[in-house]
């Protein structure tokens, strides 16, 4: 249609320029006519011959600039140039008619909705009203518009849409239509990893407060009623170092979860022998366990036991596991801990086994995929009084990770628990500037 607008309006150019021609040429050769100086048939014939080869020169319609470009590159609709840039953005986007109807997705937006049909409403896909109202506000006053929504489908996720104008291209009619973009960007990780500071804060506060909040009732207590009862004081001030060192620990915690945190990316490249820090740990432990009322042995079945990682980190992960496995565990009566070096199948390289297990009351299932979130207990009583922080197996997790180990958590209710950490063996030797006890 816009081919033959632009012929019909060349033709019509053209007529009127050969009319000009036609006109000078009569007078000319009417001239020379009148004179005898030539043929009346021969003036006709160049009459003739002059509108011929204006009628039949070649088409050079003169385009608009922006259509002799779109022509040069081989589009003929602006909805192509903006549907090859959209395509290439890593993050899900539609195009959008005036009427909401989505006229393109790219490949981002297929992977992640599954696709929409061409000329459907982008509210088909996209059912928050959020958005609906962002569209309507774009569509309506041709301004950008910005929005934050929650999706359910197919997954939860948090995004941020936002509905931009992009000119006007053909909407396949008479008439033109302006093209509207709607960019989505995924903040579900920048909202988690919010959630979870916001929670940690919380609960780092609340952890603290509960022994501050003790701390400062005893002391006004010795400051009154208590000042002159020799046996409250010395019985207060017991409760006092206690809580003081509750504060401590958790601050020592804290402190240890920031320093893992910042370097959780760096994978050791130190050597050392897993078998040496166990028997380390394990002397460490033993007043512990005995004033629990608690026999603590290790069988380590085979030496060397070599793995690539941190020795400190190393037996803090083993020292908060046999802690824990005291602590609650103590109604079994015994801990023990078994290193075992596993061979690899099909090609695969060994393992190193370590595993802690009581013979406790055990953990009911529901609690074992959360025992390594932050502050997180299974009995938050029996866990404070015990001098629990929270923090020990979160703590445990995150130096696994940097070690690119596993940690496996089985346990029934009434049959105690095991801890398993699974570590990948290293071919090398232990380095012997690193030694493996203190």
């Amino acid at each position: 249609m816009r081919d033959f607008t632009h012929r019909l309006a060349e033709l019509i150019r053209r007529l009127r320029a050969a009319r000009t021609a036609l006109a000078i040429s009569a007078l000319v050769i009417g001239s020379f006519w009148l004179f005898d100086w030539i043929d009346p048939l021969v003036a006709l014939f160049s009459f003739a011959a002059i509108a011929v080869a204006i009628l039949t020169s070649p088409l050079a319609i003169n385009l608009p600039a922006a259509t002799t470009r779109q022509a040069a590159a081989g589009v003929s609709d602006p909805l192509d140039v903006y549907a090859a840039v959209t395509d290439g953005l890593p993050d899900p986007c539609f195009l959008i008619d005036s009427k909401g109807n989505v006229r393109f997705e790219n490949k981002a937006a297929a992977k992640l909705f599954g696709g929409i049909e061409v000329g459907r409403p982008i509210s088909f896909l996209l059912r928050a009203p959020e958005v609906g109202e962002a569209v309507h506000r774009a569509l309506s006053t041709g301004a950008e518009a910005n929005i934050t929504f929650f999706e359910r489908v197919p997954a939860d996720r948090w995004f941020e849409a936002r509905v931009s104008p992009l000119g006007r291209i053909s909407g396949g009619v008479s008439e033109q239509a302006p093209m509207f973009l709607v960019l989505l960007r995924d903040l579900t990780e920048a909202q988690r990893v919010e959630r979870m500071r916001v929670d940690f804060v919380a609960n780092a506060s609340h952890e603290l407060r509960t022994p501050l909040a003790s701390l400062t009732g005893f002391i006004e207590t010795l400051q009154g009623p208590a000042r002159n009862d020799p046996d409250a004081r010395d019985r207060f001030l017991q409760v006092m170092v206690e809580q003081a060192r509750r504060m401590s620990r958790l601050i020592d915690d804290l402190m240890s979860l920031s320093r893992i945190e910042l370097k959780a990316h760096v994978r050791p490249e130190t050597v050392v022998d897993v078998a040496p820090i166990l028997d380390h740990v394990a002397d460490a432990m033993h007043p512990l366990a005995a004033e629990s009322g608690v026999t603590l042995t290790v069988d380590t079945q085979d030496r060397p036991l070599p793995v690539v990682g941190d020795r400190d980190e190393l037996a803090q992960v083993f020292q908060n596991l046999i802690h824990n496995a005291i602590k609650y565990g103590q109604s079994g009566e015994r801990v023990d801990v078994t290193a075992r070096l596993v061979p690899g199948q099909q090609g695969k390289p060994g393992r190193i086994s370590v595993e802690v297990r009581d013979w406790g009351q055990g953990i009911a299932p529901e609690h074992l995929p959360r025992l390594t979130e932050r502050f997180y207990r299974v009995d938050t009583a029996s866990s404070r009084e015990k001098g629990g922080t929270g923090l020990g197996l979160a703590i445990v997790k995150h130096i696994l990770n940097r070690h690119q180990a596993q940690l496996l958590i089985d346990s029934k209710p009434g049959e105690g628990a095991v801890f398993s950490v699974l570590m990948d063996c290293s071919d090398s030797t232990p380095s012997e500037r690193h030694p493996q006890t203190r």
